[in-house]
């Protein structure tokens, strides 16, 4: 292990006079790698306090650029570095933070062509994203090289974390099989910037666990926390016996060709937006209903669309507004409630209807730059 300097000893005094950590344990940090995928809202706190906290070696994995509307939680980053690359923003930050922190900058987006050459670098894995589809691509990663992946998730006031370590216990395929179907990411829903810090201070807190070997990590828990009933809760989770990644005989002994073809919902039928775009400009009849909140319609919305919430679906309400002599096309922020919104239209008998693939967001980048995204 790595011996402390002078000036390192000073910078963690607090932590080296705790008798469970102890210089030992402070070495045992110096001479960790850990690698974070995503420098967002959990990536943000987690590779603060690991930076403060003195772990040697921080890999951050990502490929975004800093907008505006990521400033309310992702505090790594600040209004001078809107437009800047993330990794670049945050590793400025932690050069500010603890210059005896080593960075690790890879500036692409995570996908099987690379994930097993970055990981295996590293001596843990933490998650500070929001799709799943990386989360089983950096599980099945992690399964494969044996090495413990640090999971966590938020969404408006409520946060989970765990642990997932195939050695030791489940994998995150134990907790999900199948990706949850129809379910909205933190642009989709909205989540309470703090929460950010809530759940990414318990991921960075693990990490020191594992690395020192103090305490009793998430293997095996599920941590739930509910930020408006200031609540936390443990709920044991299993090894899967028929995992498919990490059961005795799994019968998936790779990584899967396409995570974001595993984890699309089952849909119909969908156009994309220059689909929509060739039928707005030929003059084709149909009823096009955005499905998201009205605060969100009054951000940003398609020409000639008209505002239904997916609640009103959901309720059944929706479906007598709907014409019988023309075809329905429903749209949303990114696709999920769209999707979900079809598959309602479908049940009821609009055998024609489709959804658009992207909704708005799509919208925004390909067909009209000038558009308001959030």
């Amino acid at each position: 292990m790595p011996a402390l300097s002078a000036d390192e000893m000073r910078r963690y005094s607090r932590h080296t006079v705790i008798p469970q950590l102890s210089s030992m344990g402070q070495q045992r940090l110096k001479g960790a790698r850990v690698v974070c995928v995503g420098a967002g809202g959990l990536g943000s706190p987690i590779l603060m306090y690991l930076a403060a906290a003195g772990v040697g070696t921080l890999g951050i994995v990502e490929f975004d650029t800093v907008d505006e509307s990521n400033l309310a939680r992702q505090i790594i980053h600040g209004q001078s570095d809107i437009g800047r690359s993330k990794t670049q923003s945050a590793k400025a930050k932690i050069a500010e933070i603890n210059p005896f922190v080593e960075v690790v900058t890879h500036e692409v987006r995570l996908d099987t062509s690379n994930v097993l050459e970055i990981f295996k670098g590293y001596d843990l894995i933490i998650d500070g994203t929001d799709n799943f589809a990386t989360r089983y691509l950096i599980n099945d990663a992690c399964v494969l090289l044996k090495k413990p992946y640090i999971w966590g998730s938020v969404l408006r006031f409520d946060g989970q974390a765990s642990v997932f370590f195939a050695e030791y216990g489940p994998c995150y395929r134990c907790l999900h099989p199948e990706p949850a179907a129809n379910t909205p990411n933190c642009a989709e829903a909205g989540v309470l910037g703090v929460l950010c810090a809530s759940i990414g201070s318990i991921q960075a807190t693990e990490a020191i666990k594992l690395i020192t070997g103090i305490g009793e990590p998430l293997i095996g828990w599920l941590m739930v926390y509910d930020a408006l009933a200031m609540s936390y809760r443990t709920i044991k989770v299993s090894k899967d016996p028929a995992c498919v990644m990490c059961a005795d005989n799994p019968t998936q002994r790779g990584l899967l060709e396409d995570y974001e073809a595993f984890c699309a919902p089952v849909v119909a039928s969908q156009i994309n937006v220059f689909e929509l775009k060739a039928k707005m400009d030929k003059g084709d009849d149909f009823l096009l209903v955005d499905v998201r909140e009205p605060h969100e319609f009054e951000i940003v919305r398609i020409p000639g669309s008209v505002l239904i919430p997916l609640s009103r679906f959901v309720d059944g309400s929706a479906i007598a507004l709907m014409p019988r002599d023309r075809q329905v096309i429903v749209h949303c922020h990114s696709g999920v409630r769209s999707a979900t919104s079809l598959s309602i239209l479908k049940n009821a008998g609009f055998s024609d209807a489709i959804h658009v693939e992207g909704g708005v967001l799509a919208w925004a980048k390909h067909i009209d730059p000038t558009c308001t995204v959030y």
